[in-house]
């Protein structure tokens, strides 16, 4: 008998569910490493990839957490992801490195970069590592708290070289993927993690609010002859439409020239990107650690930042009874909380991983009523 987690049955059969569902994260954790083990990939990619996916559940990206799992099943399964290997060192001198990840899963990649210019930055004050040829990274922000924890500020940012919905500003074909940027800032208290795409909204948001039949609260995106839209399936007829930048029909000259830098820091660094042929969905990845305590030091960093942060939060709010947030604030909270009462995931993710389950004979966890 087929479980029903969602609004659609694994057979078909459309079922409605009023109360959410919720699994405890080590459960998940658990079962996203089960069906990547019964995969093929190595315990220790295995592990990094479900924490990371299950992180991005637990933080509320609930478009990049376990729902990349299916697709990334399937890519070991063609062959795209690559289940063992190391990446290729291109390029080394003492600050940075640069790594072809030969199609290697991305948390893990980003996992192994990490470490590495943490320890540059040890003992130089910055480490860089640039990534090409990454498989999918997943949630940005799932991996920002493992540097601020440790006192060091991060910035992470990639591109898909591969594919293209986003215009360049005042222009109609695409050029760009939303080319996210990500920075985790060490502070008192709660971090300062934000999480950012370039461009108006998301690959991973439009493709659900298409498939749900749903439109978006404002026009984000161009039909294919250039009209404003909200409606999602612009980008799957043709003519095709494009994602705005961020900032929209106003300002999106703006997410527009973001863009652009994330290609530079990306692409250009790597010398791998636009200009080569597609392999298939992946990232190029830009990686900086840096450590306060080699520049003012990490006390000083604190009580500047830690005073930014607090007249922030001290500000007026617009609306009464909604006081200002730090980007990550509601993101660490959740992810909180979510660790004890367990995570409420989106309900189109179960069913499509239960066919994964049964082929890989992977128990799925149990729900339990929100």
């Amino acid at each position: 008998m087929s479980l029903r987690y969602g609004l659609h049955a694994f057979d078909g059969e459309p079922v409605t569910i009023t109360t959410p569902l919720t699994f405890a994260s080590t459960d998940l954790v658990d079962f996203a490493r089960g069906l990547l083990a019964a995969s093929g990939l190595p315990a220790d990619k295995a592990d990094a990839v479900a924490a990371i996916l299950v992180e991005g559940d637990l933080m509320g990206h609930d478009t990049h957490g376990l729902a990349l799992l299916a697709g990334y099943l399937e890519a070991i399964e063609t062959g795209t992801m690559r289940r063992e290997g190391e990446p290729l060192v291109i390029a080394d001198s003492p600050a940075a490195v640069t790594w072809d990840g030969q199609r290697l899963p991305g948390p893990w990649l980003v996992l192994k970069a990490m470490e590495e210019a943490a320890q540059r930055a040890a003992r130089l004050g910055t480490g860089t590592v640039v990534i090409r040829r990454s498989h999918h990274i997943a949630s940005l922000e799932s991996f920002l708290r493992r540097a601020t924890d440790r006192g060091l500020l991060m910035i992470l940012t990639c591109s898909d070289p591969n594919t293209a919905s986003v215009a360049p500003f005042g222009g109609l074909d695409p050029v760009f993927t939303p080319n996210p940027m990500a920075f985790g800032i060490p502070a008192p208290g709660t971090p300062v993690l934000v999480d950012i795409s370039t461009s108006a909204t998301t690959n991973g948001m439009t493709n659900r609010m298409h498939k749900e039949g749903r439109q978006f609260d404002a026009h984000w995106l161009l039909d294919g002859l250039g009209a404003p839209s909200t409606d999602p399936g612009v980008l799957f007829r043709e003519p095709k439409g494009t994602i705005l930048p961020l900032g929209g029909m106003d300002s999106g000259h703006k997410g527009y020239g973001l863009a652009l830098m994330v290609e530079a820091l990306t692409g250009g660094l790597a010398g791998h990107g636009r200009a080569d042929p597609p392999e298939g969905w992946g990232a190029t990845v830009f990686l900086q650690i840096i450590d306060p305590r080699a520049f003012a030091g990490i006390d000083a960093f604190h009580k500047q930042i830690g005073t930014v942060v607090d007249q922030c939060r001290a500000s007026r709010p617009g609306k009464p009874g909604r006081p200002v947030r730090t980007p990550g604030e509601r993101g660490s909270a959740l992810a909180a909380k979510q660790r004890q009462s367990g995570v409420a995931l989106h309900p189109s993710i179960m069913p499509a991983l239960e066919p994964w389950a049964a082929k890989l004979g992977v128990p799925a966890p149990l729900a339990r009523s929100a």
